[in-house]
């Protein structure tokens, strides 16, 4: 089918593009971008964009998808419909599932299932340990085979020094993508809540900043020492972003990501006891959140991901510090994003840069851009309209989000996944 969508707002940072013009589509690619159609071009159906945006379609670097196994809510066909809603066309599946990807068997029914589904690319993450356990290392060389785009431990980080630094020698010798979760076991010390004044008043287990940064600074030596690209995700402290501007500027290959919650709550939020707030890392201070959303201005955050975690609702009934940490993210990574453009003067092209070109770059995948030949994965935004979320409007078969309520402004009209329709917005 040839489609052609007409006076629209084309927003692709990859192409540093940002005009009012036509987009093309042809057997499922891009054909074209521009006022004049590619020759020979004639459209079987025209689509009238005046007034939107059209984005590329979103990559998520963290967006688990509970498949297979039930540790999560949700199934990859309920979680990727969920995704498309939100503009996302591609993502990360970490690999604490259930069983561990740390196997080609467990890669492979991952993309089977993902292909099946037919909504969204799925891109498995293997582990780097057998099962996680940070003890022995996985076959890291027949999870690339298989498909992996890059190896990490989840929540789960390698404790001891001497088993990442093997990790990563052996990773750098097949130029593997290290994904790297920054956490010290002993200085966590089973906390839930950031160690503050909140965490003081409210009597719950804190976890002081010295755990991620500690473990940071002990990554990034190790890193530089095995000379390998590395991303490290979801960093939550101040501190962390001042030690990867500082690894950038030696001239480090690093780079890292933040969950979007971390760029919208802090520790405050917690004041309520309310678990759908328990999330790992832990909010952290005002002086951190401002701190990450200064650093997605600047640039040394590269990407912004929703770390997806679809949970059931008993898994938040419980008490605060029992309960099961995660949000349900990826129908709010863009509307949140969308809502620091508006409100705290975030650049468009840079928020939108950070869930596209960016993160393809870091997988060193050709994803996240509308350049011609591409896959047509892209969505359309109504930019100026106005919406509540509501928990019953989710796809998401976990409602755990602390979002519900909020006030948010554009709507994702349609995404389109290889060039065919995958998600219509059918507003009430």
């Amino acid at each position: 089918m040839r489609l052609v969508i007409s006076n629209g707002r084309i927003i692709d940072p990859s192409q540093n593009l940002d005009k009012i013009t036509n987009l093309y589509i042809s057997r499922g690619r891009i054909a074209g971008i521009g006022d004049e159609a590619p020759e020979g071009f004639t459209p079987d159906q025209e689509l009238d964009a005046s007034d939107k945006w059209i984005l590329p379609g979103l990559v998520d670097l963290q967006a688990r998808l509970g498949d297979p196994g039930s540790n999560y809510a949700g199934n990859i066909a309920s979680e990727t419909k969920a995704a498309v809603a939100g503009g996302i066309t591609s993502l990360c599946c970490p690999p604490d599932t259930s069983p561990v990807n740390d196997s080609q068997a467990v890669t492979e029914l991952i993309q089977r299932r993902a292909r099946q589904a037919a909504t969204a690319f799925v891109m498995p993450i293997g582990a780097l340990t057998q099962g996680l356990k940070g003890e022995l290392l996985s076959g890291m060389y027949s999870l690339q085979q298989a498909g992996c785009v890059a190896l990490s431990q989840a929540n789960q980080p390698i404790q001891n020094a001497l088993t990442l630094k093997n990790a990563l020698e052996y990773a750098v010798s097949h130029d593997l993508v290290v994904i790297l979760r920054c956490e010290d076991e002993k200085l966590k010390n089973k906390g839930v809540a950031h160690s503050g004044p909140v965490s003081s008043r409210l009597g719950l287990p804190a976890i002081s900043p010295s755990a991620e940064t500690s473990a940071l600074a002990r990554d990034l030596i190790l890193v530089e020492e095995a000379g390998i690209r590395a991303h490290f995700s979801q960093l939550s402290c101040a501190r962390s972003i001042e030690m990867i501007a500082d690894a950038k500027k030696r001239g480090l290959p690093v780079t890292c990501d933040v969950a979007i919650h971390q760029l919208h709550l802090s520790e405050m939020d917690v004041m309520g006891f309310n678990s759908l707030f328990h999330v790992t890392p832990p909010l952290r201070s005002l002086k951190d959140k401002q701190a990450l959303q200064m650093g997605l201005k600047t640039g040394v955050i590269d990407a912004v991901v929703s770390d997806h975690t679809p949970l059931e609702k008993d898994d938040k009934l419980l008490p605060f510090g029992e309960s099961r940490p995660g949000i349900s993210g990826l129908e709010t990574l863009l509307p949140l994003l969308l809502k620091l453009v508006n409100e705290n003067g975030l650049d468009l092209m840079t928020a939108v840069r950070s869930v596209t070109q960016n993160p393809a770059q870091i997988l060193g995948r050709n994803i996240g851009s509308l350049e011609v030949s591409n896959s047509a994965d892209l969505s359309i935004i109504d930019p100026d309209a106005h919406w509540t979320l509501e928990s019953d409007r989710m796809l998401s078969e976990g409602k755990n989000t602390p979002f519900i309520g909020w006030e948010f402004s554009g709507v994702v009209e349609q995404t389109f996944f290889q060039g065919r329709p995958v998600y219509r917005n059918n507003p009430l």
